[in-house]
């Protein structure tokens, strides 16, 4: 049975931790759906300061809704609209201070203030976005996003590269 424990140390070290705690909670699974949910409940509940976290997977003409945790989100997000739909279009994680300052933002839910999305790709092929919010500005800095793409890099190895979700 898995057991997460409190993150300790500086912002890397706190991150290595929950990189190892995502390994183990994910080790010998392969389904998507079922990882994408423990996941992002490992994640909301051992870093401060979030209000969302979750999964849009791309379905082949747009980012829907997966596994999350906080508040109901927006269901369908177009490729290069918002944090996501940009995070999934142009390859990049997408690190943004203020949300209103963001161009197109889609606000799904009115309390966050800062975001950041990580782009989910199996080679050349688009799987999805992991996103988190925050009702903090500035919530994000470079620790978090490398320790959060490190994390959706361990999602992505538990996918099949030959028939990545839909």
């Amino acid at each position: 049975m898995f057991q997460s424990s409190t993150l300790d140390g500086d912002k890397p070290q706190q991150y290595a931790q929950l990189l190892e705690q995502a390994r183990a909670l994910m080790h010998g699974e392969r389904d998507h759906i079922a990882n994408a949910a423990n996941l992002g409940s490992l994640v909301f509940h051992a870093l401060p300061e979030l209000n969302w976290v979750g999964f849009y997977f791309f379905d082949g003409q747009e980012l829907v809704v997966g596994p999350f945790q906080g508040r109901p989100a927006c269901v369908r997000i177009a490729l290069g609209k918002g944090v996501c739909g940009t995070a999934a279009a142009t390859r990049q994680t997408q690190r943004v201070a203020d949300v209103d300052a963001f161009p197109g933002h889609i606000p799904c839910d009115s309390a966050s203030r800062s975001e950041l999305v990580v782009p989910l790709y199996l080679g050349e092929r688009l799987v999805g976005v992991f996103d988190l919010d925050s009702p903090v500005p500035d919530r994000f800095d470079a620790d978090d996003q490398a320790g959060l793409e490190a994390i959706a890099k361990a999602f992505l190895e538990t996918l099949d590269p030959a028939a990545p979700p839909r």
